[in-house]
């Protein structure tokens, strides 16, 4: 599903974030990446949105080799790669549902089509009685799970959730984690970046550390121990 052969990434002048990383992350699997700050975490998110490319080294998601993706192509991907960030990144002047169907509508989806595919990514994530609701009347875990739903709405076979309870009080993180299991068991690869220990540590799912840019370990059921 996932393949980040031999992946270096420097940033300039010379900051080395990766370092001939090699990662393979297979269909369905839930996967955390945990490491300290600057440890190459969120480069990893960045390089698999093709947000920046590789110096050295191949990635390969689904079969298709994104190493030197055209510009044209990076649209095609992400609708394949569902992301979850920390900060929501929701529209303030949209609705719940607005704001989810947003993603559809820039990829020129009929309205008709919109209107099913919705309420349906919705109850998903819980909100249905929430559609008419603005950004600032939700709690922070709500938000999230709009967030959740946006990154669904295409069913992309693998969601990036990059730190996604790092804003969330202990009670929504756990219902955020619930809900990312929820959608590991339908069947869609989840791979999470994360600092939260406990959240690691209580999944025992697989774990990769990152350490100053290189996979320092990766366990099948694994902790955070750094």
């Amino acid at each position: 599903m996932i393949h980040l052969d031999n992946v270096t990434k420097i940033f300039p002048p010379d900051t080395a974030a990766l370092k001939s990383a090699t990662i393979h992350i297979e269909p369905g699997e839930f996967v955390s990446i945990v490491g300290q700050s600057g440890s190459g975490k969120t480069t990893i998110v960045r390089l698999l949105i093709a947000e920046v490319q590789p110096d050295e080294g191949s990635i390969n998601i689904g079969g298709w080799d994104i190493t030197k993706i055209k510009q044209r192509q990076i649209p095609i991907l992400r609708r394949q790669i569902g992301v979850v960030f920390q900060d929501f990144k929701l529209l303030p002047k949209k609705t719940v549902f607005e704001n989810v169907a947003f993603a559809l509508q820039v990829s020129g989806v009929p309205k008709s089509r919109i209107q099913t595919i919705v309420p349906q990514v919705l109850h998903i994530v819980d909100l249905t009685d929430k559609a008419g609701r603005y950004p600032q009347e939700l709690s922070g875990g709500e938000r999230q799970r709009v967030a959740i739903a946006r990154a669904l709405i295409h069913r992309p076979k693998v969601l990036l959730a990059d730190e996604p309870t790092g804003n969330l009080d202990a009670l929504n993180t756990k219902d955020i984690i619930e809900l990312l299991l929820k959608i590991n068991e339908f069947g869609t690869t989840v791979v999470m970046v994360t600092h939260n220990k406990d959240i690691v540590n209580s999944l025992k799912r697989r774990v990769i550390t990152l350490d100053r840019g290189l996979v320092a370990q990766d366990q099948k059921v694994g902790k955070y121990v750094i």
